[in-house]
């Protein structure tokens, strides 16, 4: 019998010794390009997500593919090509409306970035969005940015007509917007930016501050959040706390030290017109605007519910996140 025992225990030590090892995990995240992205960028680097993830025992690999448009990334969670992207707040509620209660349905998974947008004009005597005429034109990046719906929600205020305005919006690059604005050409005479471009707008005599994005909601707004498939934050319920971890950690870098995040952020998109010292000088602006928490999440989705681009908007933004996310202070 103490032979047989004997057998035994070496018999599981050798099939211990020849059992393959556990495949590690693979997370897959899209990215885009500009200044919001910098936390991603950091824990790309850094490797924040894996040292998140190995804290709470998970052997995780995180890759990276860049896109160039929000459209091809949100098709790429939606085939499985990638697992997570940042979306804006308005993109992220109507995904989440379109496949609710089902696994591909998409939630928020961590807040990315708050980073203000600013409306900035040219002509002296625009003090409020009820100074333009019907010549004005106010660019934007697209006809779908999140400068669109703070646009619409400033009209609703003002005019009591959320699309007051909207005719008078036009699709335009922030290096064209700086340039007209700059140069007075007259093809726009306002700009809804985004950091760099406002510090570099407001940098020329002509151009003043109208309105920002804290003004119309009353406080901060969510410019990306990281959004999954349900399917996957149910296969892997550890992720999204790691990643919430490590959006916190880059935010934190970004305070502490922006001198190295504009060095990081200028090696992931080098620069002709951006020198590392500007790029610190905008960090040290927006230095708190960074960090997993949402915010303004039901403010967009009454007012889509308003005007017919949610049939059943969230009750709460609980609704709408990953259960990680459920004790951060999000609004």
């Amino acid at each position: 019998m103490r032979r047989f025992v004997l057998g035994l225990a070496a018999s599981a030590v050798l099939c211990a010794t020849a059992a393959p090892a556990r495949a590690q995990d693979q997370i897959k995240i899209g990215i885009g390009f500009g200044l919001a992205f910098l936390p991603i960028y950091i824990c790309q680097d850094l490797k924040l997500v894996e040292k998140r993830a190995k804290e709470l025992h998970v052997d995780v690999k995180a890759s990276y593919q860049r896109f160039l448009g929000a459209g091809p990334m949100q098709d790429a969670i939606a085939s499985g090509a990638i697992d997570m992207a940042p979306y804006g707040t308005a993109p992220l509620l109507a995904a989440w409306e379109n496949a609710k209660d089902t696994p591909q349905q998409i939630l928020a998974v961590s807040g990315i970035t708050t980073m203000p947008l600013t409306l900035v004009s040219n002509r002296p005597n625009v003090a409020t969005i009820a100074d333009f005429q019907p010549t004005d034109r106010i660019a934007m990046p697209s006809l779908t940015a999140p400068q669109m719906y703070l646009l619409e929600m400033q009209s609703e205020k003002v005019f009591r007509s959320f699309d007051k305005l909207q005719d008078q919006v036009v699709a335009m690059s922030p290096a064209e917007s700086v340039s007209a604005m700059i140069d007075g050409s007259g093809l726009v005479t306002a700009y809804f930016a985004s950091p760099p471009f406002t510090q570099i707008a407001l940098r020329d005599a002509k151009v003043h501050r109208v309105l920002s994005s804290v003004d119309v909601m009353n406080g901060k707004a969510s410019f990306l959040i990281m959004g999954a498939t349900r399917a996957y934050i149910e296969a892997h319920p550890q992720l999204p706390e790691a990643i919430d971890k490590a959006i916190d950690d880059a935010a934190r870098i970004i305070r502490s030290d922006p001198a190295r995040a504009a060095q990081i952020y200028l090696t992931h998109e080098p620069s002709m017109s951006l020198s590392g010292g500007v790029v610190e000088a905008v960090l040290r602006d927006i230095k708190d605007e960074f960090g997993s928490a949402v915010y303004g999440v039901q403010v967009y989705a009454d007012f889509m519910g308003r005007h017919g681009e949610l049939k059943a908007p969230p009750k709460s933004w609980k609704d709408i996140v990953a259960p990680a996310l459920l004790s951060s202070p999000s609004t």
